[in-house]
């Protein structure tokens, strides 16, 4: 039997993503990317293999969607990260005018929400909290095995 298409299907898909991230060393922090209930785009964070501070799951997955769709522009798009975003791709998103963010865990010390400016798009929903458990679960192990 299929599973419907529900936020928590899409966060599931994104863990998927965090979980290769932290496989390969990385912080875990997994995004996909969906229009019209499909995925268009998938990426985890790659900053170490990369050497490259800003290739963070979500500047990643908004390069595949954009080429994904032939355009910059991702208002009809849903950014589904398993970890709040932080200023940088909460700027990007701003640019790529995405219409909503569904995340999972809040990131206490660098989320965007953090910044009392408003960082995101005027139009851009935001859902908070998805899975919160599991993807706040997921970072506090890399952490932890990180202070061994």
């Amino acid at each position: 039997m299929l599973k419907p298409l529900t936020h928590e299907f899409f966060m599931e898909q994104a863990l998927k993503e965090a979980q290769k991230a932290f496989d390969q060393d990385e912080v875990p922090i997994g995004a996909v990317i969906t229009v019209n209930d499909m995925v268009i785009a998938r990426a985890h964070n790659y900053t170490e293999h990369l050497n490259d501070v800003t290739a963070h799951a979500e500047m990643q997955a908004f390069t595949a969607a954009s080429n994904y769709l032939g355009g910059k522009y991702l208002d009809e798009c849903t950014l589904y990260v398993t970890v709040e975003p932080c200023v940088m791709c909460a700027g990007a998103s701003y640019w790529a005018q995405i219409g909503r963010i569904v995340y999972g865990a809040k990131d206490e010390k660098k989320g965007y929400s953090l910044i009392h400016d408003p960082l995101l798009h005027p139009k851009t929903k935001v859902i908070p909290g998805i899975m919160e458990k599991e993807c706040g679960a997921l970072m506090r192990e890399f952490f932890r095995r990180k202070r061994r």
